[in-house]
């Protein structure tokens, strides 16, 4: 039976396919670390109070990024290149959404619009990243080898998800709500085009390095298709409310480390 846990385990238990796995997540994870920690210095002064939690977002990035390529070196394995095709990072930023790497690269203040446009690329991206790692770790919580990962993980991701929310609606009851709402939908329409692309190259390259058959190939794509199709017409509505989260100030301390792994 095909299952997100049926599926999982398939990678987990061979070599090159959690080693493909943990390099796109790890180069990702980075990407974003990076991504977050040129922002943070460029916050324009009317948001420097917002500086210390976008750093804190890009060195919990940055300790993901070390978390699996920790668990590679753990089982021996180097980290592999990245296929272009299963960049998500890039494939967003190619598709227009967050901002763009040149203009993270010069020493300029953002404006408070490009403020508004991370966070809303923010809080679509971080909702997807969330439910992902919630769903691995429901299943895979008790596993000797990834469950402390994917538990500091997620627990991180829903801290990221639960700051957007906050920080946006901040930013709606100062005026931007229009703006807003308009960059969330955007985001959000981008970005499920680009998940199920990304899906798709992912599902090929570990199709072929664990034998799949072409029925099992053109089922899981299928499927793939099929939760783009519900994304499309109604889904993405949940990458684009905002509420006020239970937690507060998520992102208001200090990074919380990771020995065991970094």
């Amino acid at each position: 039976m095909l299952s997100a846990k049926s599926l999982f385990k398939e990678i987990l238990d061979n070599d090159e396919a959690f080693r493909l796995f943990c390099s796109i997540a790890a180069s990702g994870e980075s990407q974003g670390g990076w991504e977050n920690g040129r922002i943070a210095a460029l916050v324009p002064p009317g948001e420097r109070a917002l500086a210390p939690k976008i750093a804190r977002h890009g060195a919990d990035e940055d300790k993901h990024g070390r978390i699996f390529t920790a668990l590679m070196k753990k089982r021996g394995l180097t980290p592999v290149a990245v296929p272009p095709e299963t960049d998500y990072t890039m494939l967003l930023e190619r598709h227009g959404i967050g901002l763009a790497h040149d203009k993270l690269r010069r020493d300029e203040p953002l404006t408070e619009r490009d403020i508004v446009v991370y966070l809303s690329h923010s809080r679509v991206t971080e909702q997807r990243a969330a439910e992902q790692m919630a769903l691995l770790f429901g299943h895979f919580a008790g596993h000797p080898e990834v469950g402390r990962a994917l538990r500091m993980i997620s627990d991180d991701e829903d801290d990221h998800l639960a700051y957007t929310h906050e920080e946006l609606l901040r930013l709606a009851a100062a005026g931007h709500g229009r703006l807003i709402q308009r960059t969330l939908r955007e985001c959000a329409l981008a970005e499920i085009r680009v998940h199920r692309d990304v899906s798709l190259a992912v599902m090929a390259r570990m199709g072929r390095i664990l034998g799949w058959s072409r029925a099992r190939y053109a089922l899981l794509a299928a499927g793939i298709h099929a939760v783009y199709a519900y994304e499309r017409l109604a889904g993405w509505r949940r990458m684009v409310t905002l509420r006020m989260p239970e937690r507060r100030d998520p992102l208001g301390g200090p990074a919380t480390p990771a020995p065991e792994f970094a």
